[in-house]
């Protein structure tokens, strides 16, 4: 019994180093592109976020219960990019 193992062991290991060192370069490789896409998928939400009018807006509050009193379903999201009723505010004293 214990000679068919080592015969065995003996008679995969030629095989098994370079399917160890495929294997460990594979995994590098999904680790790199994953964390590249999660960058590349953060930046562009980002980058959308940004256009967001909402705290330009003479409707926003900035209280965290009611963020805007005209759509307060859609304030500070990518919805409001295109928001029909956004006023620029006009002096930020007032506000």
């Amino acid at each position: 019994m214990l000679q068919l193992l080592y015969f065995l062991i003996n008679a995969i290991q030629p095989i098994l180093v370079p399917i160890c060192f495929l294997s460990a370069w594979t995994l590098v490789i999904l680790v790199a592109w994953s964390l590249w896409t999660t960058a590349r998928d953060t930046v562009s939400k980002a980058q959308a976020m940004h256009q967001v009018p909402c705290t330009g807006c003479q409707f926003f509050t900035q209280d965290y219960r009611l963020k805007c009193t005209v759509h307060p379903c859609i304030a500070n999201t990518e919805e409001a990019i295109n928001c029909r009723d956004y006023q620029p505010k006009t002096n930020s004293m007032f506000y």
